[in-house]
């Protein structure tokens, strides 16, 4: 057995994520027996680019979605399957040892005020492709039931990180989310975090991300441009609430550029420096509204590895700044270890999301179960 590899009791799950940004897809596969929550071997795969222009162009209407839609989610799929394959091969363990595969595929709509949430995803063929049973479609139950759907990982944040008097945990994805970690737990999403500013990178750099934020360290942040999207009545309102690319699109982001006075217009540098300054600003209002007791904060996703983003984070938030890997996790880690985790639930039959996060008539229990 290699060293590492789960024992006889464990109960070994994998977690598979591709987030807003639509960079990639992470992996995780942990042991969770015994109510451990151990990391046994993680992976990502960057996406095709043609899957990635594909699954951002399926984000608007356009012709024949439907067939497209399909396409992309066998794509997607496949991806998702040759990460399974890669941890499976990292971990030295047999496809038959695993108990189920979280995969909680693309958001390419979200409007739970309409009763809808849409994930491209295809899990009948991730399950066929990999010998395992997977959760998939982990949103909608909870949309039925009149919740947000989102966001999804709060109860995984207080079964890893504790319910401790002042602590939160900050999801620096292509979305920020933040969970309060308190009885009963909280969580919300606060507004772009990544999102915007990879997407403004890919238009002006061609690059996928701003990497270290070298980029919008060399521009200046544009205060009219930044009180027009502070101005945004999705940031003014109470929780629960979430958001994605239905609303913070880069047409959301070109309206507001192009209602400035010609003469005033930002250069895109500057453009990205104010986007980095938008998702500091609504995070650190975000937390003196609703979560003022707030002493210590987590930060996790890809996010958490921008420097220029977290010194000044750490500048704007009322409390102490750290990151999920000082507690055991890596930042990269926790989205997929946490849909490792949402599996687990429903195969047990726990109910994982929470009226208190998403705003439902009752918790209920997330996902669809596709055996292998």
């Amino acid at each position: 057995m290699p060293d590492g590899a789960p024992g006889p009791a464990s109960e070994p799950y994998i977690g598979l994520m591709s987030g807003t940004s639509t960079d990639g897809v992470d992996g995780v596969l942990a042991d969770l027996g015994g109510g451990a929550i151990r990391v046994l071997a993680s992976a990502a795969l960057a996406l095709p680019d043609g899957l990635r222009h594909e699954l951002l162009a399926l984000n608007t209407p356009g012709p024949d979605e439907l067939a497209r839609a399909a396409r992309a989610a066998n794509a997607l799929a496949d991806c998702y399957a040759a990460v399974v394959r890669e941890l499976l091969a990292r971990a030295g363990l047999p496809a038959a040892r695993v108990r189920a595969i979280g995969a909680h595929g693309q958001t390419v709509r979200h409007a739970p005020e309409s009763g809808y949430t849409i994930q491209i995803n295809a899990p009948a063929r991730l399950a066929e492709h990999t010998g395992i049973a997977v959760v998939a479609d982990f949103r909608s139950r909870d949309v039925a039931a009149g919740g947000q759907g989102a966001p999804l990982v709060p109860a995984f944040h207080a079964a890893r990180f504790g319910c401790g008097a002042g602590r939160a945990v900050l999801n620096l994805g292509g979305i920020a989310n933040l969970t309060v970690l308190e009885d009963p737990v909280r969580g919300f999403d606060t507004g772009p975090a990544n999102m915007l500013m990879d997407a403004w990178t890919r238009r002006h750099l061609g690059q996928p991300y701003d990497r270290d934020g070298a980029w919008a360290a060399r521009g200046r942040c544009h205060d009219g441009l930044l009180a027009a999207l502070r101005a945004e009545p999705w940031f003014g309102l109470a929780p629960p609430k979430s958001t994605g690319r239905d609303l913070f699109s880069l047409g959301w982001l070109d309206a507001r550029i192009d209602a400035l006075p010609a003469a005033g217009r930002p250069a895109p540098a500057d453009v990205q420096a104010t986007l980095l300054r938008l998702s500091v600003e609504t995070i650190a209002e975000a937390v003196r509204r609703h979560a003022p007791d707030t002493r210590e904060i987590l930060a996790c996703g890809g996010g958490a590895r921008n420097p220029v983003l977290m010194a000044a984070l750490a500048r704007a938030l009322p409390c102490r700044l750290t990151t999920t890997d000082a507690h055991g996790v890596p930042a990269q880690d926790v989205e997929a270890l946490a849909f490792a985790w949402l599996a687990q639930a429903h195969v047990q039959g726990r109910p994982a999301c929470l009226p208190a996060v998403t705003g439902a008539r009752h918790a209920t229990l997330a996902g669809c179960l596709y055996p292998a």
